[in-house]
């Protein structure tokens, strides 16, 4: 099944259920002043509050075009009210659209839904170059340096996570959250069996000291 990312910075908007219109999944996820709380997948529109707790929305705005997961992404900004200063402020601050709010879920869905079926839809970041690493987001393909690395699926999305997220403590529980696998215990578990085998893919192409362990706290990803 296809799919298409919806990140608002409303925390209650990003708990809204997923939607299914047919061979299309419409799923809903948080978006902090850090990015994105799980793997981004498929085209993305953005919903940015024009007030949040640690940072204006403009200012969100500019972040999201400098972020290469969502450069491509539809921004919404939601005004407060409908002013002509604060529309205009809102486009040259890089948003695409703007909504008075606050938004429910169908109101959200219907704005999606119309671009996505006219084809208005935005571009999803195809390729990650950090360094010797190169990931091919669409091909579902990592290299490092000129040789493949052997990855599962899952394996692939622990690795594209874990390097949009470098150089960072990132926990299991994490992990399960950022791949949508959040309510299954099991899968607590399951991530020592992706990050295993993720292990055995980069010691095939000799890059195993990318991925560190933090004993007690979780795993690294070292691209510095």
């Amino acid at each position: 099944m296809n799919r298409v990312s919806i990140v608002t910075t409303d925390e209650n908007a990003a708990r809204f259920d997923s939607f299914s219109n047919g061979e299309t999944e419409f799923v809903f996820g948080l978006l902090t002043s850090q990015g994105p709380q799980k793997l981004v997948e498929g085209p993305v529109w953005a919903f940015v509050d024009w007030v949040m707790e640690d940072l204006s929305g403009l200012e969100m705005c500019r972040r999201l075009r400098a972020d290469h997961r969502l450069n491509d992404a539809h921004v919404t900004i939601v005004l407060e009210a409908d002013d002509a200063d604060d529309r205009r402020r809102a486009l040259k601050a890089g948003a695409d659209d703007y909504a008075i709010g606050p938004l429910d879920r169908k109101s959200m869905l219907d704005r999606v839904l119309a671009l996505h079926s006219s084809g208005g839809r935005p571009g999803a970041g195809q390729v990650l170059d950090l360094g010797e690493l190169h990931i091919n987001v669409a091909g579902e393909q990592a290299r490092w340096k000129k040789s493949q690395i052997p990855l599962r699926p899952n394996e692939f999305r622990v690795l594209r996570f874990m390097a949009e997220n470098p150089n960072r403590i990132l926990t299991r529980q994490e992990l399960v959250d950022a791949l949508g696998k959040a309510g299954d215990p099991e899968y607590l578990r399951t991530v020592d069996v992706w990050i295993k085998r993720l292990r055995f893919g980069l010691r095939e192409v000799n890059a195993g000291h990318l991925l560190r362990t933090v004993h007690g706290k979780g795993y690294v990803l070292d691209l510095a």
